[in-house]
């Protein structure tokens, strides 16, 4: 009797770990495939994971952000707290898109449809004077490549713009579509 209770209880932990997986990249699956579609301009450093293989770390323009441009700070508060930031994007005639408003939490008013809003994380410290900028980070910041091609990606970010096509979801959630060389598609996430 207690080893059918042993084995069915290893069941039920075994399908719900299967399910939790499951839960998670089926979320990411439908922000690639529903999620708006933005591009983003990159600045590239390369390091190598021992597990998962070359990657480049990415920063945007977007992950410099005046403070002037975050509409809701507190006129007392001088510095920031650990918390959401949330960007604004428009689509400038370059075909990127570019921060054009933020709020530290959610916005006060929804996105025009030439607009996204994309869900940034800003890390305690920064200095909220007029002519400061703020670090925020959007859970996008590494793109992982086949063995072997993260170095020569990364020389060819330092002498000429790419970019990575993003998908942005209604709440904000961002992931990576593909990395991009101008025109070309150089490297594209599979939806599973």
């Amino acid at each position: 009797m207690t080893g059918r209770k042993l084995i069915l209880a290893a069941l039920i932990l075994a399908l719900a770990q299967i399910g939790f997986l499951g839960w998670i990249i089926a979320g990411r699956a439908a922000i690639l495939r529903d999620g708006r579609e933005v591009l983003l301009k990159v600045e590239p450093v390369d390091p190598r994971d021992l597990l998962r293989g070359d990657y480049v770390n990415l920063g945007y323009e977007i992950s410099s952000i005046p403070v002037k441009l975050i509409a809701n700070i507190p006129p007392d508060m001088k510095t920031s707290g650990d918390t959401r930031l949330t960007v604004r994007l428009k689509k400038d005639p370059d075909g990127y898109w570019r921060a054009a408003s933020a709020w530290l939490g959610a916005p006060t008013s929804p996105p025009s449809n030439d607009e996204v809003d994309i869900a940034g994380h800003i890390y305690a410290g920064w200095n909220f004077a007029d002519a400061a900028t703020v670090s925020a980070d959007y859970g996008i910041e590494r793109f992982y490549l086949p063995e072997g091609e993260g170095k020569d990606i990364e020389k060819d970010m330092r002498v000429r713009p790419f970019g990575i096509r993003a998908a942005v979801a209604k709440d904000g959630t961002a992931q990576i579509k593909a990395l991009v060389d101008g025109d070309k598609t150089l490297f594209e996430e599979p939806l599973y």
